[in-house]
């Protein structure tokens, strides 16, 4: 069985909570991650000020991902939703039939792409509007519609990298891999 490959891409502004949650929950169930960034390989000031080091810039990645993931942070959420290379990696990914995710501000990179029209969706209250007239709006932490995988902010992390961990791995992997996280809920 192959490996399977997640891209997350990170802009400046991203949420720093989100982005660090989803690659660690999705390396500890084995899955290839590349943590690409939107503007190059050098380091990336979140929202709050934390830099992360992306492990390649976005227009060096090459190859097949089983999952595109956008964390959010309104800042990242917005360049993300502004970049034609996000756009083109999207619409290349929902073409092939396989999974793209986004958390928080970032489900308005879908609406700003054109991409999963009146489907199911969550999202950060901060961008209910775009979204709401986008699609299909859900006050739930995770909302999974066909390929599509959203959620709602930063306390829903760790629900959303689960959930991707489920789809990519199954659930008796992210079973395993929650259980020595010890979370409560």
């Amino acid at each position: 069985m192959k490996t399977p490959r997640a891209l997350v891409i990170l802009a400046e502004g991203a949420e720093e909570m989100e982005t660090t949650i989803i690659v660690d929950v999705l390396r500890r169930a084995e899955v290839e991650v590349v943590l690409a960034g939107l503007d190059g390989p050098g380091p990336v000031r979140c929202s709050r000020g934390v830099r992360l080091v992306p492990d390649a810039d976005l227009s060096a990645v090459t190859g097949d991902f089983d999952v595109v993931v956008l964390p959010g942070g309104k800042g990242g959420a917005d360049r993300l939703a502004s970049s034609p290379a996000v756009g083109e990696r999207l619409h290349a990914q929902a073409q092939a039939g396989r999974v793209v995710a986004a958390i928080c501000a970032a489900p308005i990179a879908l609406a700003a792409h054109g991409l999963f029209q009146g489907r199911r969706m969550a999202c950060h209250p901060s961008v209910n509007d775009v979204v709401s007239a986008h699609g299909q709006l859900l006050a739930s932490p995770v909302v999974e519609d066909g390929l599509l995988v959203t959620s709602q902010g930063p306390g829903t992390a760790m629900a959303f990298a689960l959930a991707l961990v489920a789809r990519l791995r199954g659930e008796e992997i992210a079973a395993k891999v929650r259980a020595p996280m010890m979370l409560t809920a």
